[in-house]
């Protein structure tokens, strides 16, 4: 059980800076160290490293000894984390924060590319560097400081606040947020509404210039892949045959690479540039506040910004391709595997139906794989999304709060039954450079970035538990 004292006497940021005085290591030195345990989530399962997960572990139980002593903590399913702060009136739904311990691997021949290597944990020029700086050990870091103060000044919830930490979300989290998820039903918690990664607090972008967004996601794209087997007739290379399987599925592929999803608006983006709209110059001010007439248009030109064109469209991203054994031997057996990411409404009957149509071949199999759960739009502008934006223009007052849709999916689908409403924020400012270190070369956080994640994520657990 937890013990806790309030201090009603001490103002929360006066409190929260005296604390902060009384820490051994910064935030941000915090961030650098957890960077340093390869908790990477390899494809093939037995080739992780679980003893990396053990090791990360050991580092946030010294490092957060209240949070780990206070609170109710479980290790679920050997790796992930479930940690409960129970509120002071139990008869008020509680709130979940998730983040995931897992990082991806660095693509072999690209560690020479990093300006520090991925898994030193650098601090350097204000940054801090590494695999995991931004996806997504910055969201357990920040929710664990974030915790480990309001605890250290006496505060108590009046709702209960819950922190889940999977440890295989970058392969799908069917061990990690699932066995969460199972656990918190077991105990009978269902929530308010829970934030997820996914939103950030973006600078430099073409659709505000001059003014920070801060974009919480509403909505995530349903991830679905599609296996595309090409069979033939192989043999020796002295002797090939007029199609080869790699030919034919090589052909396959590219006519679906080519012929990407036509463009249109979905809810939440509507909605994102219809907030938008008060904050433009003329003309665009005129462009998005009236959608029903412009709608199309502006569609297909995010279409072609690379920074929007996912918001706009089902993507299609062609992502392995495996075939022969040797040089020499032309093999009789082709497959590969293409990511799609669907628009709210798109289907994969739809995306199937679409992709036989364009490959037209006998000779392939398209096999599709298992869709990700479809979770819910989340309520905007009010309940959980309310708090979050006040929590971020706490912080940020010239940001434009602004609901968005995730492209890329995260554990929030697994807990889909488990909440009210489902947000994606963890307060991160970032450039438009920066995107692209996700699941990239590079991957770094500033450091006041940083910090000033956790002071939203104090905001938010303070203004949300109430």
């Amino acid at each position: 059980m937890f013990r806790t004292q309030i201090f009603t006497a001490i103002p929360l940021a006066l409190a929260l800076l005296i604390w902060s005085g009384a820490s051994a290591a910064s935030p941000a030195d915090n961030l650098a160290k957890s960077l340093t345990f390869r908790t990477v989530s390899q494809q093939d399962r037995d080739e992780i490293d679980y003893g990396e997960f053990d090791k990360l572990h050991g580092f946030l139980r010294a490092t957060y000894p209240r949070v780990f002593s206070e609170l109710d903590v479980e290790v679920i399913n050997n790796y992930s984390l479930l940690i409960q702060w129970k509120g002071s009136d139990a008869e008020v739904k509680p709130i979940l924060f998730t983040a995931h311990m897992d990082v991806v691997p660095i693509e072999p021949g690209t560690e020479a590319d990093w300006e520090h290597p991925p898994f030193d944990g650098v601090v350097a020029d204000g940054k801090v560097y590494g695999r995991g700086s931004l996806d997504d050990k910055v969201g357990v870091i920040g929710l664990l400081e974030a915790v480990e103060q309001l605890l250290g000044i006496g505060f108590q919830p009046r709702r209960g606040i819950v922190l889940a930490f999977g440890h295989d979300e970058e392969i799908s989290g069917y061990f990690g947020a699932v066995a969460l998820a199972s656990r918190m039903q077991e105990l009978g918690l269902h929530f308010s509404w829970m934030v997820d990664e996914g939103g950030a607090v973006l600078d430099g972008l073409s659709a505000l210039p001059g003014r920070p967004i801060a974009m919480i996601s509403i909505a995530e794209k349903r991830a679905f892949t599609v296996t595309l087997r090409a069979r033939g007739h192989g043999g020796h290379s002295s002797n090939p045959p007029a199609v080869s399987t790699i030919g034919r599925l090589s052909t396959a592929l590219a006519k679906i690479e080519q012929n990407p999803f036509p463009t249109r608006l979905v809810g939440p983006v509507e909605s994102m540039l219809e907030t938008l709209a008060p904050y433009n110059t003329w003309p665009n001010r005129f462009i998005l506040g009236n959608l029903w007439l412009t709608g199309s248009l502006v569609a297909s030109q995010m279409g072609d910004d690379p920074m929007f064109a996912s918001s706009v469209r089902t993507t299609t991203a062609l992502t392995m391709f495996n075939g022969g054994v040797k040089e020499n031997v032309v093999p009789q057996l082709a497959e590969a595997k293409v990511n799609f990411r669907l628009l709210p409404g798109d289907s994969p009957e739809m995306v199937i139906s679409r992709i036989e149509k364009l490959v037209d071949d006998p000779e392939v199999d398209i096999i599709p794989g298992r869709p990700m759960v479809s979770v819910p739009v989340a309520e905007f502008p009010g309940g959980g999304f309310a708090v979050i934006a006040e929590a971020a223009n706490s912080v940020y007052p010239n940001a434009v709060v602004a609901p968005a849709l995730v492209s890329g999916a995260t554990d929030a689908r697994h807990y889909a039954s488990l909440a009210d409403s489902h947000y994606r924020f963890h307060g991160v400012k970032l450039s438009s450079h920066q995107l692209k270190s996700f699941h990239g070369t590079n991957e770094y956080v500033g450091i006041e970035s940083f910090e000033n994640s956790i002071e939203i994520a104090v905001q938010m657990m303070r203004l949300g538990s109430q």
